[in-house]
């Protein structure tokens, strides 16, 4: 199997499981060293409470072909990143992807409440978990990455540019919150690009994480039996495909002209050609623009 990134040192901010998990795990197939951050860990969860943990991702890391490390970081306090950065530093001497996926507001955000009925210490943690935490992890690891020329940077949110300014997220914060990182990648692209870096934004489609699918009531192996009552459901993907958009990015020497793009993982997988587990290419915004959110039944034909 090819290895481009063999030799390359990723940081996955926020890898413990969906996407950020996803992203680990191509890129170790493609032969990176990637250490994975994340507050789940064997003997300790976060307010999630969930079962998965960083070490289950590094490891799946490492049995993709790459090599995980699993390094528990609250991203909120700027003393366990810089921690992490130094370790990475000693250990590596070098960074050459950075993958800011830190989120943590599922559970705190309701759904078309407005700011003035919505609970504000939820909705400023979300902002904290969303925004904060990036700035956080960009502060202290940009300069590691910066050391070598050809770094990227990878900020992660829901929905593209384009679909978020039309469109109305969820509520006040979460809308907010999303944005925001859209405008993070577009920033550091300015302050990248002429350092010789690439930042870009990217978002996944309809992600089949462990929550959805568990929402669901569904596993993936049997996913298709939540379209009886979530019919759109059905242009949905794996988080191994946003995996692949970021390791196609990464092992493009060309990368450079997405530099501050907002990006999604069906559009990148039309331009390098992979595709999701089963074989094929979901493209969600475009779908979600001209058949779910136009009022129309769900059919997936030409969308995946």
């Amino acid at each position: 199997m090819s290895q481009p990134l063999k030799g390359k040192i990723a940081l996955v901010a926020g890898a413990t499981r969906g996407a950020g998990r996803g992203i680990a795990v191509e890129l170790g197939a493609a032969g990176a060293t990637v250490y994975v951050t994340g507050r789940s860990t064997r003997t300790r969860r976060s307010e999630y409470d969930r079962p998965e943990t960083i070490e289950d991702t590094a490891g799946l890391v490492t049995e993709a072909g790459g090599h995980g490390i699993a390094v528990p970081t609250d991203h909120l306090d700027p003393a366990q990143v810089r921690t992490l950065v130094d370790r990475i530093a000693d250990e590596q001497g070098r960074l050459d992807i950075l993958v800011n996926d830190i989120w943590g507001g599922e559970k705190l955000f309701a759904f078309d409440t407005p700011v003035w009925e919505h609970d504000l210490d939820n909705g400023l943690r979300i902002l904290r978990l969303a925004v904060e935490t990036h700035a956080i992890t960009s502060h202290h690891a940009l300069p590691l990455l910066l050391r070598h020329p050809g770094g990227l940077v990878v900020e992660m949110t829901d929905g593209t540019s384009d679909y978020n300014r039309d469109t109305y997220r969820v509520n006040f914060f979460y809308d907010l919150a999303k944005t925001s990182v859209l405008r993070m990648a577009f920033s550091l692209g300015h302050e990248l690009g002429p350092r010789g870096a690439t930042a870009v934004a990217l978002t996944p489609g309809w992600l089949r994480s462990e929550m959805m699918l568990e929402h669901f009531g569904v596993r993936e192996d049997n996913w298709g039996d939540a379209l009886e009552s979530v019919p759109h459901f059905a242009i949905s993907e794996t988080p191994r495909y946003v995996g692949r958009a970021v390791a196609a990015l990464a092992a493009d020497p060309d990368v450079a002209r997405w530099n501050g793009a907002s990006l999604s993982s069906g559009g990148l997988a039309q331009e390098y050609g992979f595709t999701d587990l089963d074989g094929s290419r979901p493209d969600a915004w475009r779908y979600l623009v001209e058949v779910q959110d136009a009022g129309k039944p769900a059919d997936t034909t030409g969308y995946r």
